[in-house]
């Protein structure tokens, strides 16, 4: 045989290789044995872990809304397209003057997240899932200015971004949390483009590893510190702790020195913040730890105390130990405390805005409503919608009501994918969709 064909042929059977052991690692993995409800609630079902050699995978692909398809609303409730599109919005901010701006973004570039087998698969998940494509890099103005409900302006706002997430306006500084540091700008009320450069507030763990890139960003209710999410560099500290410097914790910083320190940590990917209107109490929805199986481990929606431990990568949920981490740490163990409230096993929850200004029916005006993603881990799917969960004396006090579902399709793919939640001006709930590239305006029938 000669030696370019038999070079042809080898390729030839690598590739084929290579396809088979994918489609293997798409369609293996266990499925879930408990009830969705056995995982949400203050006291989760937590079973045996499930490991096998190559996780469970099941992600929805990416498909887009058809024409004049839209998401369904809980009852009593209307939902319309406020802004369309757009291109892949993570993250919203209103402004006092009622302007919604939008975090139009993904992904960094990462050069050592796509290393070896297990990472170029993760890319073709990441592909069909939809996140596979540039950053915009930009924040975008949204403008309904005759109150339609309708967006009639969609301008760029902030170009030349570095992948941005959260966003806060204390005053006339406007503050925005791209991957690698928090930056501000200046900003006056009514303005549709901001053109002055950048000012660094303070750097933030990236690089090019930088496993969960996305940083949220808050403002305490006196305006003197900045609070920002920083997720983990790997799933249970397996490249490295010394990759974990401040990573899996919310930071904060001194708005004046620019001074940054651990406010908590031990959360594994934590988003979205919101101040629990009646204690004033930070509150955060964090995405648990993947490759335990179907029923492990459940996102969740806790408060967060200053200076507390929240187990990982060592233990979950409060003390249950994760034997995968080398070597173990009773001692951090000990010092782990439970979450506030299970939100279901690998939903990806990852909005977070309380109710008390929205203009919704009176059910949803103590609660907060979440914005979940949805799962890669879990065979059957969870998440791909937008909850309720309802508040009694500032603590979670009951079973999570749907807000919008509706966002995959009978042969599973996604219409859309559910990231940021705010209320506007009015009080209707605003949704970024990331997949269908459109804001969702949820209003009460009848407004």
């Amino acid at each position: 045989m000669r030696p370019i064909i038999k070079k042809v042929l080898l390729g030839t059977v690598a590739i084929i290789a290579i396809v088979a052991a994918a489609a293997a690692f798409l369609i293996r993995g266990d499925t879930a044995k408990l009830p969705d409800e056995a995982s949400v609630g203050p006291n989760p079902t937590l079973p045996q872990p499930t490991r096998s050699l190559v996780p469970t995978v099941s992600i929805a692909t990416a498909r887009g809304w058809p024409q004049g398809a839209k998401p369904v609303p809980a009852a009593g409730l209307s939902v319309q397209a406020f802004a369309a599109g757009l291109d892949h919005p993570r993250w919203l901010y209103v402004l006092p003057n009622g302007d919604v701006l939008v975090a139009e973004t993904n992904a960094p570039a990462r050069p050592q997240e796509g290393r070896g087998v297990k990472g170029w698969i993760a890319d073709l998940l990441q592909n069909r899932a939809g996140a596979g494509v540039p950053s915009a890099n930009r924040i975008s103005l949204l403008r309904d200015a005759d109150g339609d409900g309708v967006a009639e302006v969609k301008t760029p706002f902030i170009t030349g971004l570095n992948s941005p997430f959260g966003m806060a306006l204390v005053g006339q500084d406007l503050y925005v949390a791209n991957t690698d540091a928090v930056v501000r700008f200046p900003y006056t009320v009514g303005a549709t483009r901001i053109d002055a450069p950048a000012t660094k507030i303070a750097d933030l763990p990236a690089g090019p590893l930088n496993h969960h890139w996305t940083k949220a960003l808050i403002a305490s209710p006196d305006g003197a510190h900045l609070y920002v999410t920083v997720g983990s560099n790997s799933n249970v500290g397996e490249n490295g702790l010394d990759n974990e410097a401040r990573r899996a914790a919310i930071l904060r910083i001194d708005r004046a020195t620019g001074q940054i320190g651990v406010f908590a940590s031990g959360l594994r990917n934590p988003n979205g913040m919101a101040w629990q209107p009646e204690t004033g109490v930070l509150w955060t929805v964090v995405n648990e730890r993947d490759e335990l199986g179907s029923d492990l481990v459940p996102d969740y929606l806790t408060s967060v105390k200053e200076g507390a431990f929240y187990g990982w990568p060592f233990s979950y949920w409060g003390q249950h130990v994760d034997a995968r981490v080398v070597p173990p740490r009773p001692d951090m163990v000990a010092k782990a405390i439970a979450p506030d409230y299970a939100l279901g096993n690998h939903t990806a929850s990852l909005g977070l805005v309380f109710g008390a200004g929205t203009s919704l029916p009176a059910m949803y005006r103590s609660g907060a409503f979440i914005g979940q993603h949805g799962s890669w881990n879990r065979k059957p799917r969870s998440g791909y919608k937008v909850i309720f969960v309802p508040f009694a004396s500032g603590r979670p006090s009951g079973a999570p009501v749907d807000v919008l579902t509706g966002f995959l399709s009978d042969d599973d793919a996604a219409f859309g994918r559910p990231v940021g939640v705010v209320t506007d001006r009015t009080g209707a709930l605003l949704v970024a969709d990331d997949v269908g590239n459109v804001i969702w305006r949820v209003t009460s029938i009848g407004r």
